[in-house]
Order: structure tokens, then C-alpha cells, then sequence
């Protein structure tokens, strides 16, 4: 006789790159090994791997491709995942602002975290009175790419992140879509810009929507209270 199958409860979030909700499931504990046997390699590649892993298996909703996801989807969702997973609550110690040494620690609920979008970012990047750019988010894929898999200076590896992050030019007139061209004929166009206006995409980049949150701590030795802002999925798990 078969063992009985153990009922996994459904969740929903949404997505906050596009807004669509899509259903999942807590980790298990076969996942669990996956995520723990990476974490203790300590090779950022082999952990962002697992991290990719488990969400692939937890989400339900078709159609979702992990792999092109913005890398603060992907950060956002696992948070959330984790979080039905093993507890609400994370446990972080901060170290406190004033002296830069004293560590406190705190109690951050996951549902208090969210991806904060700055004001006035956009994906649509005016180049000229004629010319726009529709730009993408950076995949999880591009990121391992990029900074586990090219090889060349940063520079570089930079300049390739932004050229894979193009996905539109277009006029008034005329489209062009990334899938339409090839790398080298983005490039080149990137390469014709003044630096005002690669000044523009720079920006898009510096602004691009960041799994965010901010927390006021006490130093027990100084009495003095600061404010501690975490950024990245790794500066929730200190």
C-alpha cells in the first residue's frame, strides 16, 4: 500500500515588474537540501542556481519563465516563498550606524517588504526628439551570464549588460526590435550616443526597481536611535 500524499497549501502574489499575480507553493523539504547543500558551497553562482531551482518547482501558474525574470522578481518571490516556508519572520543582525561595530538584532516580518520602484523611473528613454529606446529589466539568466560566465574587464561586461537590455528602438515612424537585430548592430548604435544621452540609460540602471526595506534600530551601548536601509535579497538573511 502507497504512502499517503501530504497537502501542500497554495499562495498568491503579485508580480511587481508587471503586476500579474501567479500562485505558489511553500519549498519542501527535498528543496530545502538543494538551497542548503548551495549555501554551504558558498559559490555565489551555485546559490543563485538553487535560488532558481526552487522557485521553478514552487510556482504553479504556466507560462512563467524563471529565467527571464528581473533579478528583484526573483529576489521578491523567493523572499515570499521562504517565508510560507519555514516563518513569517526573518532574523537579522544590523550593525548599528553611529559606531559601525555594535551588531543588534531584529525581527523583520516578510510581508513588510517590498520592492520600492523610485519616482519618475521608466522604461522609455528619450535619445533625441525622434529616437526612443524601450528598455528590459536584466533576467536572472543575464546576470549569471554577465557576472559568473563573460569573460572581458567590466567595462565590457557592462556595456554587453546594457546592449541585452534593449528592446525596443523606435520613432515615430519605424520599429526595431531587439529579436530583429543583432548584438553587434545594438552595440553600434549605443556607441554612436553622446554621453548626455548614455547618461539616460545609465540612469534607468541606477534607478531600476530594488527588494527594499527600511528599519530604525536602537544602539543598546549609545542610546542612539538610526534608521538602516537593506537592499538585496542577500542583506535579509545577515
Amino acid at each position: 500500500m502507497p504512502l499517503p500524499k501530504i497537502s501542500t497549501p497554495t499562495f498568491e502574489l503579485e508580480l511587481p515588474s508587471t503586476g500579474q499575480t501567479i500562485k505558489y507553493r511553500p519549498f519542501l523539504v527535498k528543496e530545502e537540501k538543494v538551497l542548503l547543500f548551495a549555501l554551504e558551497s558558498e559559490n555565489t553562482k551555485q546559490i543563485t542556481n538553487a535560488v532558481k531551482t526552487v522557485i521553478k518547482n514552487c510556482i504553479s501558474t504556466k507560462g512563467i519563465k524563471v529565467e527571464d525574470l528581473p533579478t528583484f522578481d526573483i529576489e521578491y518571490l523567493f523572499l515570499n516563498i521562504r517565508g510560507k516556508s519555514v516563518g513569517e519572520e526573518l532574523d537579522v543582525n544590523l550593525i548599528c550606524p553611529d559606531d559601525g561595530q555594535t551588531s543588534v538584532p531584529v525581527k523583520i516580518n516578510v510581508e513588510d517588504i517590498e520592492v520600492q520602484k523610485p519616482e519618475g523611473h521608466t522604461t522609455q528613454i528619450k535619445v533625441t526628439d525622434e529616437v526612443m529606446l524601450e528598455m528590459k529589466y536584466p533576467s536572472l539568466n543575464q546576470f549569471i551570464k554577465e557576472n559568473f560566465q563573460a569573460e572581458g574587464n567590466d567595462a565590457e561586461k557592462s556595456f554587453d549588460m546594457i546592449a541585452s537590455c534593449v528592446s525596443q528602438v523606435f520613432t515615430e515612424d519605424e520599429v526595431w526590435t531587439a529579436e530583429d537585430c543583432t548584438k553587434k548592430e545594438i552595440v553600434e548604435f549605443l556607441e554612436q550616443m553622446n554621453s548626455t544621452q548614455f547618461r539616460k540609460i545609465e540612469k534607468f540602471f541606477a534607478t531600476m526597481p530594488k527588494l527594499s526595506h527600511t528599519i530604525s534600530i536602537k544602539n543598546p551601548n549609545t542610546n542612539i536611535e538610526s534608521e538602516v536601509v537593506l537592499e538585496g535579497l542577500a542583506s535579509f538573511f545577515a
